[in-house]
């Protein structure tokens, strides 16, 4: 729904409208500048030809580096695969790790191309609901309490999270990963909002799982969404499985991208930049938006969403955004996007655009909110 609403802002802007977007989830900078040169040059150097399977070498070297730096976690190169992007993780992971009528756990509200892909691929989503009582975090508890109703054979949970921005605390997480080690379900663990926290850090399900697949990306804290490029982390008996759907599928991630990649594990100065615009963007809206009723939204740790309840306003999170599209300027994605059983009374917010972008929109929001 999200790129409905896309399509609808780019019409209306086609027509003359002035349109404020927080209706993606896509940085609002350019890649970092580091990334764009290494790009440059690997194309002035050309030969940008096919890679292997599993990504190149230099790449998953840094990647297994990186766990070691930010999370003192000791993960092998051999371990890691470079994706075309997070999408082509999870297609590879659900193949690899699952049978055809595997039930996989996933939470609602939730990012909503997990169960279209799992049901793509003949498998079989379980929606768990979360909500104020957990911090808007599935628990150990949950998906034991699930389990027990009927098996499941996986379990895909996002911290932080799309698209509430809540963050699984760092011994719930611990105890996810013992039950389904326990349990001999498979844990998906994504991510790829990691390194855009706000108040506590992200942990990495490795720290707790060696038999869990993690799945990250270049597009969000690095700013490289159009690169298509993502990585997945698996335990060793799943690598040859998946380098024969790598090499029959996509044959390997985008070359190019790859090359460039490299260089935005050393742009840090910029991407911590970037974060602290979101993190101003972030405030400003925690400020402003309980002033004009949308005062009840789920804690928003990490990534730049905020998930709102705007049950004062409507019963229809769709026909709301539309108007408030059509008749505010603002664009908006609804609810039901994420949850298709409750999500009638909210909607996301975007804050990842410029700070002037998110002032103009909380302005036509407060004007055409107010009584």
């Amino acid at each position: 729904m999200a790129m409905d609403v896309l399509r609808d802002a780019k019409a209306l802007e086609r027509a003359g409208r002035s349109i404020i977007h927080l209706e993606l989830g896509e940085p609002g900078v350019a890649a970092p500048r580091r990334v764009r040169e290494a790009a440059t040059e690997s194309l002035r150097l050309g030969a940008i030809g096919y890679g292997e399977a599993l990504g190149d070498a230099p790449l998953r070297d840094r990647i297994a580096r990186h766990y070691r730096e930010r999370y003192g976690v000791d993960v092998t190169p051999d371990r890691v695969i470079a994706t075309t992007g997070s999408s082509g993780g999870f297609l590879l992971a659900f193949l690899a790790a699952f049978d055809p009528g595997a039930r996989i756990a996933v939470t609602a509200p939730g990012y909503p191309a997990y169960a279209n892909i799992l049901s793509a691929l003949g498998l079989e989503p379980v929606l768990l609901d979360i909500g104020e009582e957990t911090r808007f975090a599935p628990t150990a508890a949950m998906l034991e309490a699930a389990h027990r109703d009927r098996k499941l054979h996986g379990a895909l949970f996002m911290s932080p999270a799309n698209p509430t921005g809540a963050m699984i605390a760092r011994d719930e997480l611990a105890r996810i990963c013992a039950f389904c080690d326990e349990a001999d379900i498979v844990f998906v663990s994504d991510e790829i909002y990691h390194g855009l926290e706000y108040e506590m850090r992200a942990e990495t399900a490795l720290r707790f799982s060696q038999r869990a697949l993690v799945i990250n990306s270049f597009s969000k804290y690095y700013a490289m969404t159009g690169w298509r490029l993502g990585w997945l982390v698996a335990p060793a008996e799943l690598m040859r499985p998946l380098e024969r759907l790598q090499q029959s599928l996509a044959i390997c991630a985008p070359t190019l991208s790859q090359r460039a990649a490299l260089a935005a594990f050393d742009a840090g100065d910029e991407l911590e930049a970037n974060r602290a615009a979101y993190a101003r963007n972030r405030a400003l809206l925690q400020d402003r938006l309980p002033k004009v009723g949308v005062d009840n939204f789920a804690p928003p740790d990490g990534a730049f969403y905020i998930y709102a309840d705007i049950s004062r306003f409507t019963d229809d999170s769709i026909v709301f955004c539309r108007r408030m599209l059509h008749e505010a300027g603002v664009a908006t994605t609804p609810g039901l996007d994420f949850d298709p059983r409750r999500g009638a009374k909210t909607l996301r917010l975007s804050y990842s655009g410029p700070e002037a972008d998110v002032r103009e929109g909380l302005a036509r929001l407060e004007a055409w909110l107010r009584p």
